[in-house]
C-alpha cells in the first residue's frame, strides 16, 4: 500500500504544473513573485525554491557572522585591514600595468580612476587571490528562514535576503542553468566574484569584449566595478589627485576622530532614511570638500567610512607609484 502511495506521490511531483507562486512560507511566495516579475517562468522559480540542495541546506557560519556583534567587530577590523593592505600597493601597480588596456577602455567609458578600482579589488579579494567558500543562495536562504522581523534591522535583513534570492534565481534562469547547478561561490555575506557584487548588483555586471559578464574574470571585474560606481554613484569624472590633501595624515586624523566620537562618519551628517545624525569628520572643512565628494561615491560601493578612506589611501599610493615608475 505504501509503495503504491509513493509511486502516486512521485508521479504527482514529476508531472506537477507550476502556474502560481503559492508557498506555505510567505517569504518564498514573495521571492517567487519577484523572480517571475523579472521574467522567470513559474516552473523554474518553483523548482528552485523546492530544491533540497538550495533551500534545505543552511549556512550556520554565515548566519553567525551576519549578527550585530560580529558586524561591529568587522567594522573595527577594517582599520587593521587598511594598514595591512598598504604592503600590497606594489601588487596593485603590477596589476595596473598588466591590465592597462582594460583600464584605458573603462576610464574612457565610465570616468572612474583605475587606481580606485584596483584599490577596491585589493580590499575585496586581494585581486582575486582570496577564494570564496560559501554559496550565495544558501547564505540568503538561511538569512530569510532564520530572521524574525522584530526590529528595523531584521526587517531590512529579511527584505535584503529575499531580493537577493530573487536576483540569483533570475540570473541562473537567464543563463539557462538548472536550479541544482546554480552555484555561486560567495563570501559569508553572499557577495560574488572578484569585485564582490551582491546578486542585486548583477545588473551592473559587464563583460570586456563579451556579451555575458563573468565576475571571476579580472577583465570583467574591472569593467563591472567601474560601471557600478558610474551608474550608482555618478562617478563620471576622474579624480585630480593634485587636489587631494596629504591622504596619509588625513587617514590618521580620521582614525583618531573615530575613536573619540562614537557616532563618527567620514562624510555624512545624517542618514537620509533613518534620520540618525553623525559626527561628520569632513563636513565644514573646506579643504576636505573635494575629498569628501569622491569618498561619498566610494561609499556607495561599501558604506563603511574605514573602507572608503582605505580605498582612497591605497589608490593614492598606487597613483604615486605609477607616476614614479615603481614596480
Amino acid at each position: 500500500m505504501f509503495k503504491i502511495f509513493f509511486i502516486l506521490s512521485l508521479g504527482t511531483l514529476l508531472f506537477a504544473k507550476y502556474d502560481n507562486c503559492v508557498f506555505k512560507n510567505k517569504d518564498y511566495t514573495d521571492v517567487c513573485n519577484s523572480a517571475v516579475k523579472n521574467g522567470v517562468s513559474y516552473e523554474y522559480a518553483n523548482k528552485f525554491l523546492l530544491s533540497y540542495f538550495k533551500t534545505k541546506k543552511f549556512d550556520e557560519i554565515s548566519y553567525k557572522y551576519l549578527q550585530p556583534k560580529y558586524i561591529k567587530t568587522h567594522k573595527k577590523n577594517e582599520k587593521k585591514a587598511n594598514n595591512v593592505l598598504v604592503k600590497y600597493v606594489p601588487d596593485m601597480i603590477t596589476h595596473l600595468k598588466e591590465y592597462a588596456e582594460v583600464y584605458d577602455f573603462t576610464e574612457q567609458k565610465y570616468g572612474v580612476n583605475r587606481e580606485i578600482i584596483a584599490a577596491i579589488l585589493i580590499k575585496e579579494t586581494r585581486l582575486g587571490k582570496i577564494k570564496p567558500t560559501h554559496d550565495a543562495f544558501i547564505v540568503f536562504n538561511t538569512l530569510v528562514i532564520r530572521t524574525e522581523p522584530n526590529s528595523p534591522r531584521e526587517k531590512w535583513l529579511l527584505n535584503m535576503g529575499k531580493t537577493n534570492m530573487a536576483s540569483i534565481i533570475t540570473h541562473c534562469y537567464k543563463k539557462g542553468v538548472k536550479p541544482e547547478e546554480c552555484n555561486l561561490p560567495s563570501s559569508y555575506a553572499g557577495a560574488v566574484g572578484i569585485p564582490q557584487f551582491m546578486p542585486n548588483s548583477f545588473v551592473y555586471a559587464e563583460g570586456y569584449k563579451t556579451e555575458i559578464a563573468d565576475l571571476t574574470k579580472m577583465e570583467d571585474a574591472i569593467i563591472s566595478a567601474s560601471k557600478f560606481l558610474h551608474k550608482k554613484a555618478d562617478f563620471s569624472e576622474l579624480i585630480d589627485w593634485n587636489k587631494i590633501p596629504d591622504i596619509v595624515t588625513i587617514e590618521s586624523k580620521w582614525y583618531d576622530y573615530e575613536f573619540e566620537n562614537e557616532n563618527a562618519s567620514l562624510v555624512y551628517e545624517q542618514n537620509s532614511k533613518s534620520g540618525k545624525t553623525y559626527d561628520c569628520f569632513t563636513c565644514e572643512k573646506q579643504e576636505l570638500a573635494y575629498l569628501r565628494e569622491y569618498t561619498k561615491k566610494i561609499m556607495r560601493y561599501n558604506n563603511s567610512s574605514n573602507y572608503a578612506i582605505g580605498v582612497m589611501r591605497l589608490a593614492h599610493d598606487a597613483h604615486v607609484g605609477l607616476k614614479n615608475g615603481s614596480n
